[in-house]
């Protein structure tokens, strides 16, 4: 939609969270109609803003007002199955995500980044290497989206120069429909989130692929082919016959330049890129990971996913290198927090999924005191049980999930519960000898015991560092 079509329509946000607010903020100063509605209590901040704005809104429940609109746009907290959104869509009343709305104003390029694991890793270290170029060559990095700064909020301020790093979540991809990024990236796709797409894996990875449906011959998307589900779609003829923008395959398993004009891959101990033909040498593997911030094989897959997407825009491998080399990871993501009588306490409430279990216990060569569980997706833990087996002494079992795990894994190592992360925290402290680390790596959700996997991890923080 042009923006200019906005002025005088009436619009319906869906969600009250932090992003309906900043969608309804960025159509009322454009002319639009807004009126946002909200299943749950909207925060006292939000609704002063609302007013001071003069944005009509509803909380705790949604009337019928709802459907009073043009358009609707939704926020990623609000399920696609969400009977409201699936009353306007049988309405034939348009439905767009924060993300696409938002992608109507910007004028900078969109480099945008989606996956099951490591999105907001990547996204991070983009975002660095664009803002460290950007300063020498005059220009504006943004990191928005999912990494948790609505594209809403900053969308305005950038000019066709910048650059907007845009960390999209299938539930984002969605309702998209002409987002255009300039570079995409999918990091993988494992099952998650399967309670929002009727526990249809397929489903799930077709919001994924919604990332590059609008590309075009001069954009760019970048894949780790490494991933089964990837190269299974980038193996079908009739996906690549009709793929638009250029392909850039990536894996630390093969080496691609021998098959691909555009790839890039591990050459010995160096993370190469090739574009037309062309091959660079970025920097060492070890170089990457050989830092205590930033562990680990799914590391060398994050750094190389974004030297890509930098060197897909001509950023100098030499700008990209500096970045990499200094980027210290993201908060909750196999994060240090302290040694405790020889004892390391790792944080990594930011594994959400199986997945990135998979990755922290790989990462770790210790015995391990594992605090796991939450809110349960449809988790299927197969893949994480030979791991477990070999890694870990303990499981501490958490939240709505601890009767699963322990159920689980109760045949490959020892399984208790706790009710809560202070005694979590406490039993680790107890169990964990010298050598040994304490991981906290839920696998799950965190809605059932916190607001948000932050709130999970500060919890965990506190409660350590005050042991």
């Amino acid at each position: 939609m042009k923006v200019q079509e906005i002025h005088q329509k009436r619009v319906t946000v869906i969600g009250g969270k932090r992003s309906g607010i900043s969608a309804a903020m960025l159509l009322k100063k454009h002319g639009a109609k807004v009126f946002l509605t909200e299943r749950d209590a909207i925060d006292k901040r939000f609704i002063e803003k609302l007013e001071r704005n003069k944005i009509d809104f509803e909380a705790s429940g949604h009337t019928e007002r709802v459907f009073e609109c043009d358009f609707a746009v939704i926020s990623p907290g609000v399920p696609s199955n969400a009977p409201i959104v699936k009353r306007l869509e049988a309405a034939n009343v348009p439905v767009y995500s924060e993300i696409e709305m938002s992608s109507w104003f910007c004028k900078a390029r969109i480099v945008a980044i989606t996956g099951t694991d490591g999105k907001t890793t990547t996204t991070a270290l983009t975002h660095k290497i664009f803002e460290r170029d950007g300063k020498e060559n005059g220009y504006r990095a943004f990191a928005v989206g999912n990494i948790g700064v609505p594209f809403a909020d900053y969308v305005e301020e950038m000019s066709e120069r910048d650059v907007a790093v845009v960390e999209t979540s299938s539930f984002q991809l969605d309702h998209c429909f002409t987002y255009k990024p300039k570079v995409a990236v999918i990091t993988n796709i494992t099952p998650d989130h399967l309670d929002r797409y009727d526990n249809d894996f397929r489903k799930y990875a077709r919001a994924k692929y919604r990332i590059y449906q609008a590309q075009d011959e001069n954009d760019v998307l970048i894949v780790n082919i490494d991933n089964a589900e990837l190269q299974r779609q980038f193996s079908d003829k009739d996906v690549l016959k009709s793929l638009k923008p250029k392909l850039v395959r990536m894996s630390l398993e093969k080496n691609l330049s021998k098959k691909y004009e555009a790839c890039a891959y591990l050459d010995g101990e160096w993370l190469t890129i090739k574009f037309n033909g062309e091959k660079e040498r970025i920097m060492k593997k070890e170089e990457v990971i050989g830092r205590v911030h930033f562990r680990g094989t799914h590391n060398v897959y994050n750094s190389l996913a974004a030297a890509v997407a930098a060197r897909a825009l001509e950023v100098k491998k030499e700008r990209i290198r500096e970045s990499i080399m200094t980027f210290e990871g993201v908060e909750h993501r196999i994060e240090f927090v302290r040694e405790l009588g020889g004892v390391q306490f790792i944080n990594d409430s930011k594994a959400t999924t199986v997945n990135a279990l998979w990755y922290a216990l790989d990462t770790i060569n210790a015995p391990i005191v594992l605090i796991a569980g939450g809110r349960d997706k449809g988790n299927d833990y197969s893949k994480v049980k030979p791991l477990v087996k070999e890694k870990v002494k303990m499981i501490i079992a958490i939240g709505e999930s601890k009767e699963k795990i322990a159920e689980t894994f109760s045949d490959v190592t020892k399984v208790v519960k706790a009710e809560t992360m202070e005694d979590a925290v406490r039993l680790a402290r107890r169990e964990a000898k010298q050598g040994e680390t304490v991981l906290l790596s839920p696998a799950c959700a965190s809605f059932d015991m916190f607001a948000n996997f932050e709130e999970r991890g500060e919890t965990f923080k506190r409660l350590v560092g005050n042991l």
